[in-house]
């Protein structure tokens, strides 16, 4: 196990989210799935816990119960190349979500996602001060983010 692994506490939807994330991610697979036996505080059967991969990433998830829930404080960036990652990854994860500004999204268990072209990076920190806020100005007015409307946004100026 890596010395630093997220770790993603549902209430008790553990099982769909990895199999969900898993099914949307290449290079990723379930590792583990730990589930409670009789006694346990949720129904024998249920996954207390699973491990799993994402392009490479290691997570677990643990489902705690209903005093857990999600906030936009811890996202998990998703750095796509092109547009057509960009719209996978956008469309996938924001399916049953909340689509919000910026590239962030929330999935349909609560996780928040920031899914973000690499072009935006690397228009915003262009030495030319209005180039970079032309760039910021037109992703402030997007919900998914629009690699070409940002490239039309630089050349503004």
């Amino acid at each position: 196990m890596p010395k630093i692994t997220t770790f993603l506490t549902f209430d008790d939807q553990a099982e769909q989210a990895v199999n969900f994330y898993t099914s949307i991610f290449k290079n990723s697979k379930i590792l583990s799935m730990n589930r409670y036996g009789e006694g346990g505080p949720m129904p024998a059967g249920t996954v207390m816990g699973a491990s799993f991969v994402l392009d490479g990433q290691e997570f677990y998830a643990l489902n705690g119960g209903p005093h857990f829930n999600f906030s936009e404080g811890m996202s998990l960036y998703v750095d796509c190349k092109t547009q057509k990652e960009v719209d996978y990854f956008w469309d996938k994860l924001s399916a049953g979500g909340e689509q919000q500004p910026c590239g962030w999204l929330k999935d349909k268990f609560g996780v928040s996602w920031q899914i973000i072209p690499t072009a935006l990076s690397q228009l915003m920190v262009d030495p030319n001060p209005k180039k970079a806020n032309n760039v910021v100005q037109a992703m402030l007015k997007m919900s998914k983010i629009d690699i070409a409307e940002l490239k039309r946004a630089h050349e503004q100026a």
